[in-house]
């Protein structure tokens, strides 16, 4: 059997095992197109013969920015790695100053993008980019070469043995690809992880996902550029799942009921969407339909696994499931079994009504640097305790510093940040990485996260406030979109608070309240922040006093990635936002 120790092994250890007919599967004008695992290998073959022949040497580094998840990526993933080139990801949302920032700092020779709105971008910065000798596209794009002509170049196999002998040259210590972290403040930082720091964090995840080899079928929607989906994706070749690319996440509900997929992975801001989809369904029900929706709503917010509840609840829960949850699970495709959370807290109301549903999320803990999963849960043997991201996988360690800092060792651990010493050195210490994110395990040894280190706060009365505690209790409500606590150095904690403007019309429209189309006006309708302050009020229940929030300013606008309040992977940019909103920040500390 084929051992596995280079990120280009998966195709092959794949191939070796099942040749799967749908290994990779992307959606072109309305039809599903599938490559078999053959077709992948030989077409990532092509691309390195092609990349040789263009005079790609060992530690070249090929960018891609691609707007969606597509078989190509995974193609010309393998086909750069397997001639000990190194991939350059890039978020394809981020501003043409960042390409041009990102593309210069890691000295990229090659970009591949997937469409014209990426291209155009591109074309705006290429010749601030001294190093990049051309751009080949997926989609068809005037004016731009197009990857099929690479597919083209390496169609002679007569230097396929320079291929082999580059494969034989990449070892498992180097470099494989350098991931810019969005980063909340400042310029992206170029995370260095080699094959073994992924490969390994794939082998030794893997054992947590519930798989039956061969036969499940995977949706991928996250940005793969982001080492969360990219790892699973890996994840998902080694069990020889067949992975199906959803097309936007717009069509994404589409795109569940039409492949009916046993797997996905969600960040818990999508499922905070779906749940609050369903909800306002339920309550537009009337009678005993409606009775019936928020008893298996209660029912499920009370969940605790394993029969923790008793029988008698379980009886009930089986009920639930048969009348009112299954329909949960008809319109997420029927078939999904498990979904993976990361990137932030998932909140445990979540988790609990999810499993409730016989959809069970599993959530885990990790970031770039850690390449990137430190712990997750796993609903076999025990291993899934809401409110904690699980257990450790094998192989990783932590230990907890005195500021109750997580400190993290193992094979997973990055290389360093690209051409920043440094910063490497800031953060990796006696071979711990320095997460930034403060924790505590249970006594059965599942990790709890409470904080960012960085976001914690102390206000003028030398009171720690953690700000993340506070806002995933707040956006439990379904009038509140996005919040982020402030408060740093002031006398009390307080909030911007982005309401859920549609749920917030719709309770008007229920309450006979008039509110104006305008968000500017709805934020200051009286009976809108008299709402408000209900939820507020209600959320402070949970905090000690000097926790609690005093004030509040709803914002008018949507937060967003585009807007700059947001990071692609939906973390909030806190000084950005804090700016912002600067007027509404003196209005409430110095008025």
């Amino acid at each position: 059997m084929i051992q596995i120790t280079r990120l280009f092994d998966f195709p092959y250890y794949q191939l070796a095992k099942n040749n799967v007919p749908d290994c990779l599967v992307t959606k072109y004008n309305g039809e599903w197109v599938k490559t078999s695992t053959q077709e992948y290998v030989d077409k990532a073959n092509a691309i390195s013969r092609a990349f040789i022949r263009l005079g790609v040497q060992k530690n070249d580094k090929i960018a891609i920015i691609s707007s969606n998840n597509r078989t190509e990526w995974n193609i010309m993933d393998i086909g750069s790695l397997q001639v000990g080139a190194q991939t350059v990801p890039i978020y394809p949302t981020i501003a043409a100053e960042d390409y041009e920032y990102i593309l210069n700092h890691s000295e990229s020779n090659y970009c591949i993008v997937s469409d014209q709105v990426v291209y155009d971008k591109l074309i705006a910065i290429k010749n601030n980019v001294p190093t990049l000798k051309d751009i080949y596209s997926f989609d068809e794009i005037s004016g731009c070469k197009n990857w099929k002509e690479l597919l083209e170049l390496g169609s002679d196999k007569s230097n396929q043995d320079v291929v082999e002998d580059r494969k034989n040259n990449v070892k498992p210590e180097e470099l494989a690809t350098i991931i810019y972290t969005s980063g909340t403040t400042g310029r992206p930082k170029g995370v260095m992880l080699s094959h073994n720091n992924i490969v390994s964090n794939v082998l030794d995840s893997a054992p947590r996902i519930p798989f039956a080899e061969g036969t499940s079928k995977a949706l991928s929607f996250l940005p793969v550029c982001h080492i969360f989906e990219r790892l699973i994706l890996y994840i998902y070749q080694y069990y020889s799942v067949s992975i199906y690319f959803a097309e936007s996440i717009e069509k994404l509900t589409d795109n569940l009921k039409e492949v009916h997929p046993n797997v996905m992975t969600v960040v818990p801001r999508l499922l905070e969407k779906v749940y609050d989809k369903i909800y306002a369904k339920g309550a537009e029900l009337t009678g005993i339909k409606k009775t019936l929706f928020f008893w298996a709503i209660n029912l499920g917010l009370r969940y605790k696994p394993y029969g923790q509840n008793g029988w008698f609840y379980e009886k009930q829960l089986g009920i639930a499931r048969k009348l009112i949850f299954s329909k949960w699970k008809e319109a997420l495709g029927g078939n999904l079994d498990v979904m993976v959370s990361g990137s932030a807290a998932l909140q445990p109301r979540l988790a609990r009504v999810f499993a409730a549903a016989g959809i069970p999320v599993m959530e885990g803990y990790g970031l770039t640097e850690t390449s990137p999963v430190i712990s997750v849960n796993d609903m076999r043997n025990g291993l899934f305790r809401i409110g904690t991201v699980g257990k450790l996988i094998k192989n990783v360690e932590v230990k907890i510093a005195e500021d109750g800092e997580l400190l993290c060792k193992g094979p997973n651990v990055m290389m360093g940040y690209y051409k920043d010493e440094t910063l490497t050195n800031e953060v990796i210490k006696d071979g711990y990485f320095h997460t930034g994110d403060i924790g505590e395990f249970d006594s059965d040894g599942f990790l709890k996260i409470t904080d960012r280190k960085k976001e914690m706060f102390k206000t003028s009365g030398g009171k720690y406030i953690a700000p993340q505690l506070i806002e995933n209790r707040l956006k439990q409500s379904f009038f509140i979109e996005q919040v982020m606590v402030i408060g740093d150095g002031e006398k009390m904690p307080a909030a911007f608070i982005q309401p859920n403007f549609d749920f917030v019309r719709e309770w008007a429209k229920r309450h006979h309240v008039t509110i104006s189309d305008s968000n500017e006006e709805l934020v200051n309708n009286t009976k809108v922040i008299e709402r408000f302050q209900e939820e507020v009020d209600h959320a402070n229940e949970k905090f000690g006093n000097w926790e609690k929030i005093k004030r509040f300013e709803l914002t008018p606008d949507v937060w967003s990635i585009d807007g700059g309040h947001l990071t692609p992977t939906m973390k909030l940019k806190r000084k950005i936002v804090k700016e912002k909103y600067k007027h509404l920040y003196e209005k409430i500390y110095n008025s």
